[in-house]
């Protein structure tokens, strides 16, 4: 008994602390090779080793190789080779041909190409078909060469999240694709290493969904400013002898910059309106749109960005006009010439109110204008609800069109019908800008009649309208 006493005693004083020891030892970090201390060796390295990897860079000078992360090793080729079972190689193309000569060493080993080239199509194969083709006991992947050393070592942008990844063997894609996922990217696997070309060509890419709407943009301003040159500048000097070239840097330019504007915005919205007529016509959402209503449908964001880039300017343009030389002479003008002439301009209520209504549309208009810009960055829009986002870009997009639209008709308001107006019978420029967005106002109305309304809605939640034929076919089955 006193035995058994004394073990109980010496268990209850033991202490409880022993609880607390780790059960097992914390796992050892993956080690990855990188081969390259350029700027996007050394960005990798650093999000690498802030992932929790350990990092080992392969250099033909280990001991002067340059400033490091902090952390990482520094080794030659053969020895940093034979240490991880994944390396990157963040070098040029020209300089693969070393690599050729570690071939043992990298066998059955993944290596991932990050390599890009200058422009499209300057070796016959790509960069890393080459690279299988020199280390044929190697698994190679195409992968991160979509992104910047500025991404890598701030982290993925909401434009600048995903890597694409080729290859042929499906456990080195693997690999890759958990380094990428455990860095925080989302992975895109584009196939075997036969699309590694594709992706080469990628960053090569200048605004590829910007060339429409930059078209458009160049195409309008190029063409209305020849319109209001004609009508302002060359019709004033050849009927009425006066020189007004002056007004080319100011006035000119803020008139074609809310016509273009104008136009762009309601080019937003009017692929919504057509594709809508479309789906009423045929009676089904289920049939393709044309090509040409898909490509314009793509590119409503970068309309709509450039079109607020146009009122930016108007807004810009507009607030200079009190401090131009020309405008201030004619009011010291017109005020001496008063004093002269002992006479006082009397107040007029009614373009009183057409002003302040004119600018206060424009100012309302500009304001939605702005939400819709902001909107549409990828950093709010992935903060809000599909239908937040629906609300914003098509309810107040239209009321913006609305708004800027009222705010030119108020800007013209009677001068169409001034014969003064139309200058070598040409109409003013401002009246020709006013079709698009006024067709669209009209055509979106129709939409919104409730019958018309009821009916697109069918459709969109699935209903389809039955032909003559389906009928047929039904009563023969019948």
């Amino acid at each position: 008994m006193s035995a058994d006493r004394q073990s109980n005693v010496s268990k209850e004083g033991q202490p409880e602390s022993v609880l607390l020891h780790p059960l097992a030892a914390a796992p050892k970090q993956e080690l990855l090779c990188i081969f390259g201390t350029g700027d996007l060796g050394r960005s990798l390295g650093l999000r690498l080793l802030q992932s929790g990897y350990r990092v080992v860079y392969g250099s033909r000078r280990p001991n002067s190789c340059g400033l490091l992360p902090q952390g990482a090793q520094a080794m030659g080729h053969e020895e940093a080779a034979q240490s991880a079972a994944l390396v990157f190689v963040c070098i040029h193309r020209e300089h693969y041909d070393f690599l050729e000569t570690l071939a043992p060493q990298l066998k059955n080993k993944v290596l991932v190409d990050v390599s890009n080239n200058l422009k499209k199509n300057l070796y016959p194969e790509a960069n890393a078909e080459y690279l299988q083709r020199l280390i044929p006991g190697a698994h190679v992947v195409k992968a991160f060469n979509t992104l910047s050393a500025w991404a890598l070592q701030n982290g993925p942008s909401d434009a600048n999240r995903q890597v694409y990844l080729c290859g042929n063997s499906d456990a080195g894609k693997q690999a890759v694709a958990e380094v990428a996922t455990k860095l925080s990217f989302t992975v895109l696997d584009r196939g075997s290493l036969s699309a590694a070309r594709e992706l080469e060509d990628f960053p090569l890419h200048l605004f590829p969904e910007w060339r429409l709407p930059l078209r458009v943009a160049v195409g309008l301003t190029a063409s209305f400013f020849f319109y209001v040159l004609v009508r302002g500048v060359v019709y004033a000097y050849v009927v009425q002898g006066e020189d007004v070239s002056f007004r080319i840097m100011v006035s000119l330019a803020n008139k074609v910059f809310p016509i273009v504007s104008l136009i762009m915005l309601s080019l937003c919205y009017v692929p919504g309106v057509i594709a809508a007529f479309l789906q009423l016509y045929r009676g089904t959402k289920y049939r393709r749109f044309p090509d040409w209503l898909d490509r314009w449908m793509l590119c409503r964001k970068q309309l709509g960005l450039l079109a607020l880039g146009f009122a930016f300017l108007h807004v810009i343009y507009t607030l200079i006009i009190p401090i131009r030389y020309y405008v201030r002479f004619r009011l010291s003008a017109n005020t001496i010439s008063q004093i002269k002439e002992n006479r006082t301009s009397v107040f007029d209520t009614s373009l009183a109110w057409r002003a302040d209504s004119y600018y206060s549309m424009g100012a309302l208009g500009f304001g939605l204008f702005l939400l819709l810009g902001i909107t549409s960055l990828p950093s709010v829009s992935n903060a809000l609800s599909w239908r937040e986002f629906s609300f914003v870009q098509s309810k107040l997009g239209y009321l913006t069109v609305f708004f800027c639209t009222f705010h030119t008709y108020l800007y013209g308001w009677d001068r169409f019908l001034q014969s003064y107006a139309y200058k070598w019978y040409t109409p003013p420029a401002y009246l020709l800008s006013l079709v698009v967005p006024s067709v669209l106002i009209v055509l979106k109305l129709l939409l919104l009649l409730p019958c018309v309304d009821r009916s697109l809605i069918r459709i969109r939640q699935g209903w389809e309208r039955k032909g003559p034929e389906d009928g047929s076919a039904k009563a023969l089955l019948a």
